[in-house]
């Protein structure tokens, strides 16, 4: 992936740089937002693995039609198959807490994680050696990973078919209390769902609902129910979820944050390509991209030690790792040197990675109810909506249609309107944190 728009600008699709930044890549943000909730409810409905193998095809039909479809239309399909991709993402963190025994949550996640980290670090790397070192084409790169999607394809046809999920196929109230844990699917800790055990966050909580129930028969626990009432459902949780501030605010800058984050990462290669041709130099896509994931990792993995007053200093550091963010983007933008591009995009990924950690585990925190993948779900959409708005204006040849370096100073002045936002918001919350003190102090 490291090497996806040069590739599709290369001889091998010979597309043009209009189409490939203003007329496909637009199609994937499009894509994932009409799928995303039906994907969500889909995933429950038909409990996990159909959707996991519906994923594994779905990346089969991209890379394969990646290597032999040609033109316009057919490359704008490619990317529709591609949202439908990472739309069923949910499905796989999802199923699997669904087939394992409710003590071995926390070392499935830490499994799962450091495979998905390794893979992507490993197949970045890979990509970088065979083109630098060893001379392979770009499309022989797409055949290794249309090779890769298709063992992971065969393999899943191999998983146990669980027998339970959350809303439409669910154990009573009481049995799922009992075994309901949440997981931090970001960072693979663990913890039980008990008031005196400090929760953290995970992404897809909702359907980790063991099948070992003892003590109660499958007939039993399962309960049919319709879909009116699993929307109810839902819109009480979200109701119940968005009622605290803290939460709130937290959420709105993972919605915000995100939808530039996408926007980004979806156009930096497209930012590299027109700083320093790829077909006139040697490019470094893939050592850059598996920097920034390990550094991301390190990070995450500091920030998890970092002791602060979150409730006070929260919005603030929100505000000053935005600015960053943004001085980080303006310097890509601005500084036409592929090396200087190549460090403010490693230190654009470190710092989104920091914060967005942070702020899943404040926005866990912070719920009433365990609906964690609600809530994610939820600022995840809000975010693709958002990103949608800016893609139709900005990008899309029907709205705007501006060039790479005109975008990249947009989303540069998009963070740091976030961080204006949440520099006034964060100083309120102070001030007001420290009269309501010192009324206290003057009562007492």
């Amino acid at each position: 992936e490291p090497f996806l728009t040069p590739y599709l600008l290369g001889p091998h699709k010979n597309l043009s740089e209009t189409q490939v930044f203003n007329k496909i890549y637009p199609v994937w943000t499009y894509s994932y937002l009409v799928l995303l909730f039906p994907v969500f409810l889909a995933t429950d409905y038909l409990r996990y693995k159909p959707v996991v193998l519906l994923q594994g095809l779905s990346l089969i039909v991209t890379w394969f039609m990646l290597l032999y479809a040609q033109g316009l239309r057919a490359i704008q399909l490619l990317e529709f198959f591609y949202g439908m991709g990472t739309a069923t993402d949910i499905a796989y963190y999802s199923y699997i807490y669904s087939v394992v025994n409710i003590n071995l949550y926390q070392k499935v996640t830490s499994y799962c994680r450091s495979a998905t980290l390794v893979g992507y670090t490993v197949g970045s790397l890979s990509g970088q050696v065979l083109v630098s070192v060893a001379g392979w084409s770009l499309f022989s790169l797409n055949v290794i990973s249309l090779t890769s999607i298709s063992i992971a394809f065969g393999t899943a046809w191999f998983l146990p078919m669980p027998q339970k999920s959350l809303f439409f196929h669910h154990v009573s109230s009481q049995q799922l209390s009992w075994e309901m844990k949440v997981m931090d699917c970001k960072n693979g800790s663990a913890v039980q769902d008990h008031p005196s055990v400090q929760r953290a966050p995970g992404w897809e909580d909702e359907t980790k609902v063991p099948l070992n129930g003892e003590g109660h028969s499958a007939e039993k626990q399962e309960q049919k129910v319709d879909i009116i009432k699993v929307l109810k459902d839902l819109w009480q949780d979200f109701l119940q979820c968005y009622s605290s501030r803290t939460m709130l605010c937290w959420s709105v800058w993972w919605a915000l944050s995100t939808c530039g984050y996408f926007q980004v990462i979806n156009y930096a290669q497209g930012l590299w390509e027109m700083v320093l041709p790829s077909h006139s130099t040697e490019i470094y896509n893939g050592a850059v991209e598996a920097a920034s994931t390990l550094l991301g990792a390190v990070a995450v993995f500091a920030v998890g030690h970092v002791k602060t007053s979150w409730a006070m200093w929260g919005e603030v550091a929100l505000a000053l790792f935005s600015f960053l963010i943004a001085a980080a983007v303006y310097i890509m933008d601005t500084v036409r040197n592929i090396w200087v591009c190549y460090a403010s995009y490693v230190v654009f990924r470190i710092i989104y990675m920091l914060l967005i950690t942070t702020a899943t585990f404040q926005i866990a925190t912070n719920l009433s109810v365990e609906r964690y993948a609600l809530v994610f779900g939820v600022n995840t959409f809000i975010a693709l909506a958002l990103q949608t708005l800016l893609t139709l204006i900005v990008v899309d040849a029907s709205g705007l249609g501006l060039d790479i370096f005109t975008q990249f100073m947009i989303y540069a002045s998009y963070f740091a309107a976030i961080s204006l936002v949440f520099l006034g918001s964060g100083i309120y919350s102070i001030i007001r944190a420290y009269r309501r003190q010192e009324q206290m102090q003057s009562r007492s």
